[in-house]
């Protein structure tokens, strides 16, 4: 049975009055544009052929009026905004469905028919927001996709706006930037059991939705549940300046990698005044370090690509879009949201490097910045899905990496064993649970969370640590204006009490998988290894690909599963021979009658494949994450 969450204490209603105070919350004109050009909201949940509910954007209708004490109100706010629903005109011939996913998808009319820009993480998804705009504006064909950067959320659904055969047949095309599949396909397999397992924290996947409860996660409000897809790109675009024109619509690409994706563009579209910033400009700072986990971002050269972005086009655009969050209308306030957000970067980069230099370590510089008054009172600035705090480790570890110079945190203990000393040290597990509820009645969350950390983490089943430890982790969910702050505090309170909910949300799918190249797919399979279980194991495996002419030798030695495609000497143990897009089947398991089902051949010695899958270990994606 699920528990009850608590009241917030005194000592957040305060917080939160203190943020009403603080904030200009009489500027509403973020209210007047996310409600501007509204043709229709969404009136139905998406379901799965069997009925299970994978989007419900109703869900969220609590989020009305002023913000309750269990919710900060600069994220109520935010939250209030990102769950304004439908399909919307952007300006004529721009129409965007927001509140079908946690990201936007926008659909911009040609001659005959449409071109697309992102859609959205879900197939189902997808196919409901196209549905949409049909219903309102007619039944036009897809002529082209165009996704933004690397993201799930901006691939995931694109099966539901186009098939294989429209592709296959030059009826659609699909644009996306240099290093798209590489970088989408790794980061959601590579990572990807880690990643999705610490996603479902992120985005709050298992929490109720409710004030005391799930609320958004600041970019938009959580993912949806259904089928990923992935299709890959007709049309690859590696240069600043590269125009195409499709059914009549005008594109110009701005090529920004490594800035909130290793794969990214933005697009000027010339005959509309518009400006589709892709992930690079939103209404909030956004990650450079996400909490599910990635490659840290690059903070000074996002800066510099907005700079590029303003050189380019703001003398004339009139109107920017982004793939999550609602536009901005008008010459002047265009780019003045995107300088705004170049300098958001900038600063954040720069006094960080200051005070790095003057010596301070990433948990003090995170204390000491202070942003200045022109972006500090921004609402597009706000820290609802990245935080200053966070990114400013990030940029931390970005240059200097997790050690602090200090010689003591060098070679520290395990959490565990870390615990259990903290615990001896303090007098006993009821002494540092004593210690920890005193912390919490003071207010003292930040403490209460460290020290009921090492009790839980020092003796797992003790109730009296677990019970003080979600309870602080309430209060700072609560508390909390970051989105994903609050949605990682409750999740760890919730699974403190209930146990733990999984892996709702998984990028690494068939889609995906089915997108590795030969080489992604033995590095994917190499990382499964088993080390020290390998370490007697020798074995070689040939894989022939019949229609690349590609031929690779794999070996098993050492622990560590090396390949080559250079022409080897003497015969290998077994060859796998197969198709390229039959190839990726391996993933799945190298289960001889599995591959064979899979139009896989195998010759030689097949136990040797027997023999690599005993030491391969999958990962596990209900790993603890608030328990040891």
């Amino acid at each position: 049975m699920a528990t009850t969450p608590k009241d917030p204490e005194q000592s957040i209603v305060d917080q939160q009055r203190a943020v009403l105070e603080s904030l200009p919350f009489s500027d509403t004109r973020d209210f007047e544009d996310a409600e501007r050009g509204l043709i229709a909201p969404i009136t139905e949940p998406v379901l799965a052929e069997d009925g299970t509910v994978l989007w419900d954007n109703s869900t969220y209708d609590f989020i009305e009026g002023e913000a309750p004490d269990s919710v900060n109100p600069s994220l109520w706010r935010q939250s209030r905004l990102a769950a304004t629903d439908g399909l919307f005109e952007v300006i004529p011939g721009i129409y965007q469905v927001r509140g079908m996913d946690l990201s936007n998808t926008t659909i911009v009319e040609g001659d005959e028919g449409v071109v697309v820009f992102d859609t959205l993480l879900s197939v189902e998804t997808g196919a409901a927001a196209l549905a949409l705009y049909r219903q309102h504006r007619g039944d036009r064909p897809v002529k082209a996709v165009v996704i933004t950067h690397s993201h799930a959320d901006h691939f995931g659904g694109i099966r539901g706006f186009v098939s294989q055969e429209d592709v296959d047949a030059g009826r659609t095309r699909i644009f996306a930037p240099e290093g798209f599949i590489e970088h989408a396909v790794a980061e959601n397999v590579y990572a990807g059991t880690a990643m999705n397992r610490r996603a479902g924290y992120m985005y709050g996947a298992a929490l109720a939705r409710g004030p005391r409860g799930g609320v958004g996660a600041g970019l938009g409000q959580t993912l949806s549940v259904g089928l990923v897809s992935l299709m890959e790109p007709t049309d690859m675009i590696t240069t600043t300046g590269h125009e195409e024109t499709v059914d009549g619509v005008r594109m110009v690409f701005q090529m920004a990698p490594d800035t909130e994706a290793p794969s990214e563009f933005l697009i000027y579209l010339p005959d509309f005044k518009a400006l589709c910033a892709a992930e690079d400009a939103t209404h909030n700072l956004h990650n450079l370090l996400t909490l599910r986990g990635a490659v840290v971002r690059d903070p000074h050269g996002w800066a510099k690509y907005l700079t590029e972005t303003i050189d380019l086009f703001g003398d004339d655009v009139e109107v920017v879009f982004a793939s999550h969050h609602w536009p901005t209308w008008g010459n002047d306030r265009v780019v003045e949201f995107i300088s705004l957000q170049r300098d958001l970067y900038a600063y954040l980069h720069d006094q960080t490097l200051r005070m790095m230099n003057q010596g301070l370590v990433g948990p003090e510089i995170a204390e000491a910045m202070t942003l200045p008054p022109a972006l500090e009172n921004a609402w597009s600035t706000r820290g609802y899905y990245g935080s200053v705090s966070h990114n400013v480790k990030a940029i931390y570890q970005r240059y200097l990496g997790w050690f602090d110079g200090n010689p003591a945190h060098l070679w520290e203990h395990v959490p565990v064993e870390r615990a259990k000393r903290y615990v001896r040290l303090a007098g006993g597990i009821d002494a540092i649970v004593a210690a920890a509820k005193e912390a919490f009645a003071e207010g003292d969350y930040r403490w209460a969370a460290e020290i009921g950390n090492h009790a839980v983490f020092a003796e797992p089943e003790h109730g009296a640590a677990r019970e003080v430890l979600a309870d602080t982790y309430e209060q700072l969910g609560y508390g909390s204006e970051n989105g994903t702050w609050r949605d990682f505090y409750l999740s760890g309170a919730l699974e403190l009490r209930d146990g733990q909910f999984g892996t709702p949300t998984e990028t690494n799918a068939p889609d995906v998988i089915g997108q590795l190249t030969p080489e992604m797919l033995f590095d994917a399979i190499a990382i499964q290894v088993d080390g020290p279980r390998a370490w007697d194991a020798k074995l070689s495996i040939d894989v022939v690909l019949t229609d690349a002419d590609e031929r690779y030798r794999l070996w098993l030695a050492n622990g560590v599963l090396t390949y080559s495609a250079r022409p080897q000497k003497g015969d290998p143990d077994a060859t796998i021979t197969a198709t390229r897009r039959a190839l990726p089947a391996l993933a799945g398991g190298l289960d001889a009658a599995g591959l064979s089902a899979a139009g896989i051949e195998i010759a030689g010695d097949a136990s040797a494949l027997g023999t690599l899958t005993s030491v391969l270990d999958p990962g596990d994606k209900n790993f603890a994450i608030v328990t040891p």
